[in-house]
């Protein structure tokens, strides 16, 4: 079953872990998604500020050669903007869309310097960015044309005068203005607008960030700003230029990882499906199956686990298990199984009811031959038209006495064999066999009441250590011997041996008597196998060899019968040995 446990587990973890590893991707393409739309919106105000960066963490190298990506120069080649990318040692290793003459193809420290400072070059508003995530770092300079400030200040030295227009040259300015859809606004330190030109709708005063805003994010204003700084006054001189500006695309920022992993979340949707119909179908079909199962054998039908029809739905023409069913391998063998123990314990029980029915007979007809004795003497006591003697009481309250002994050791029998049947008999001693055999044979050499038959011992020459019950092994062993005492003629000849077998120590008791047949053989063990004899020369129930072999039984032990008529019996039990010192 711990196969079939993993296998399960296996299954469904798989199931689980691809399920989140969809959620995972689905939420790594949406938060990629957010995050190239926030993107966007952010270049599409600050285009070209902005798009700087983006170039240096789009743009690959490869032996110091930069490759920007096709969209890139598109969008730069549109918006009139011009790119150089400067290497560690001035040198420009990456030139697009530069005006011819006019940039430079190295530069020293304090220039790349004053470029960066002010954020012009010559006539150019120039955007920079190092990039130190490769090797080497890179100097990312974006340019675009800005030539209203040196507009500015030719105007302020043609037609200025502190820090204003002059009144005569106003006229003129303002012609010049009005073809251009250009205007000027001039604005003190105070942020009050301290003169117009050319516009339409003139304002009185800019808040603190708004010339910023139009500055570094031209997309949310209707015009495009260049500014110069009169010296003197320290007026601010702002041409603002209405010129509709080419709309800025959204740029596929991070579009093959959003469609890789779109398409990944998509294939591992596709695996999740699938696998759960397939784990569907594949769980729920045999689940049906076992659970018509159950009820057939709920009916105790169990000598059919499977119907003919389910078998063939089941198993293969050569046996096995088909592809849907494998899962349930072990389960499936697991109830053939307890179907195969459940119809042998349905045998079992109809075999121990008959059993019990033997041995209540056999107990009531053995039982009914002593109880008529002691009746008839108790009659006879009971009566008082006879007179006994001494010698006739005395020999009448033997035979009861004898009868009751009788009956009490066909119970004791009976019960004994109930326990053993159950295995309710603890077995926790260690006892050692030669020495437990010895005193064994002592016993029987000893008792005076057993003349006529000789007893040996031959034992091992090492320690033989066994688990048992030393009660009811020393009953097993009396039984097998006094067996061999009443069966067999005056002058026999009874040896027990120990030995060692592999794991395994074995006894055995042999005698030269009169043997037996092999239909006795074969039914030695059997319960009342003597049959009902209640004969006083024949005593005991016919339980002895059959309680013998239930206490080997219950000490996990074997035994064997090896009889001819006229010579001998030789019974040889083993057990196995415990791994520890007596």
């Amino acid at each position: 079953m711990s196969r079939l446990r993993s296998r399960i587990a296996f299954h469904f973890s798989f199931q689980f872990l691809s399920l989140w590893v969809f959620v995972v991707i689905a939420f790594l393409v949406g938060t990629l998604v957010l995050i190239r739309f926030l993107v966007n919106q952010d270049l599409q105000r600050t285009f070209p500020i902005g798009a700087i960066e983006n170039i240096a963490t789009e743009t690959s190298f490869t032996e110091n050669v930069a490759k920007l990506p096709e969209r890139w120069t598109n969008q730069l080649r549109e918006a009139g903007c011009w790119v150089q990318i400067v290497d560690e040692d001035g040198k420009v290793i990456y030139s697009f869309n530069v005006p011819p003459n006019r940039l430079k193809d190295s530069y020293g420290s304090t220039e790349l310097l004053q470029i960066q400072d002010t954020g012009r070059y010559e006539a150019f508003r120039v955007f920079t960015y190092l990039d130190s995530t490769e090797a080497q770092p890179h100097f990312f300079m974006l340019g675009v044309e800005d030539p209203g400030a040196d507009q500015l200040r030719e105007w302020i030295g043609a037609f200025g005068e502190n820090g204003l227009v002059r009144p005569a040259s106003l006229s003129q300015l303002e012609a010049m203005l009005k073809d251009s859809r250009q205007y000027i606004e001039i604005v003190n330190p105070a942020d009050h607008v301290v003169q117009t030109i050319g516009a339409a709708q003139p304002r009185e005063q800019y808040r603190p960030l708004e010339l910023v805003s139009i500055r570094l994010e031209p997309a949310r204003h209707d015009s495009k700003m260049a500014a110069y700084t009169e010296s003197t006054t320290g007026n601010v001189w702002i041409l603002h230029d209405v010129n509709e500006r080419p709309a800025v695309p959204n740029q596929p920022i991070l579009q093959e990882v959003i469609v890789v992993l779109a398409y990944l979340a998509a294939g591992m949707l596709l695996i999740t499906l699938v696998f759960a119909t397939w784990h569907g179908y594949r769980y729920g079909q045999p689940l049906l199956l076992l659970t018509d199962w159950f009820e057939r054998m709920g009916k105790g039908h169990y000598h059919e686990p499977l119907p003919e029809k389910d078998r063939k739905k089941v198993f293969r023409k050569n046996g096995k298990l088909r592809m849907r069913y494998r899962l349930y391998k072990e389960v499936i063998n697991g109830f053939y199984d307890m179907a195969a123990k459940l119809e042998e314990s349905d045998k079992e029980r109809v075999r121990l009811e008959k059993t019990r029915e033997e041995w209540m007979s056999g107990i009531s007809h053995d039982l009914r031959t002593p109880l008529a004795t002691i009746q008839g003497y108790g009659h006879l006591l009971e009566s008082s038209h006879f007179s006994f003697t001494k010698s006739e009481l005395s020999e009448m309250g033997a035979m009861i006495r004898s009868k009751g002994d009788y009956m009490l050791e066909l119970l004791h029998d009976f019960s004994l064999s109930f326990q053993l049947k159950n295995n309710s008999i603890p077995f926790e001693e260690t006892i050692e066999l030669n020495e437990f055999v010895r005193r064994t044979v002592l016993r029987y050499v000893n008792d005076a009441t057993i003349q006529h038959v000789d007893f040996a011992f031959e034992e091992h020459n090492s320690k033989l250590p066994v688990k048992a019950n030393s009660k009811w092994f020393g009953r097993m062993l009396d039984n097998l011997i006094m067996n061999a005492v009443k069966h067999n003629p005056p002058g026999t000849h009874i040896i027990l041996r120990t030995g060692m077998a592999g794991d395994s120590a074995w006894i055995t008791v042999a005698d030269n008597g009169i043997g037996m047949d092999e239909e006795t053989k074969r039914k030695l063990f059997e319960r009342y196998y003597r049959g009902t004899n209640t004969d006083e020369k024949t005593d005991g129930a016919g339980l002895g060899m059959s309680i013998a072999k239930a206490i080997v039984d219950a000490h996990q032990g074997t035994i064997q019968v090896e009889s001819d008529t006229g010579k001998g019996t030789k019974i040889l039990l083993s057990f196995p040995t415990e791994r520890v010192k007596i």
